[in-house]
């Protein structure tokens, strides 16, 4: 869940907070609390606060959210690990949305730990 464009500043009961990612490709809406289509001329956002919260057995919704990934760095280009996946990846989120999957996909939007400049 995102939680607000600010950090809260408490630990939560259960989860944890995560803050200071970037949004490449799209933006973050805190009126429609979705992804929405970037602003001309701008390539990056800051991602509100994110709170993960675990739900065992949880089956993912297939509609409503982007899968979208996360990397380390702006080069999403990695050497492969043993898992398939690079070792610039960290992990998918599901971010909601009010577009098909696909639509963010040609978009290749993606959310970033750290701008390289």
């Amino acid at each position: 869940a995102v939680v607000s464009t600010q950090s809260t500043g408490e630990k939560p009961e259960t989860g944890c907070y995560i803050s200071g990612l970037f949004l490449e490709g799209a933006r973050w809406s805190n009126e429609n609390h979705a992804l929405t289509e970037s602003r001309p001329k701008e390539l990056f956002t800051d991602m509100p606060v994110i709170r993960l919260i675990p739900i065992p057995d949880r089956v993912a919704p297939t509609t409503g959210m982007y899968i979208c990934p996360v990397y380390k760095t702006l080069t999403r280009a990695g050497t492969l690990s043993t898992t398939g996946h690079s070792t610039n990846f960290v992990m998918p989120l599901e971010l909601p949305s009010d577009k098909p999957q696909e639509h963010w996909i040609k978009r290749a939007v993606a959310l970033i730990c750290a701008l390289d400049y």
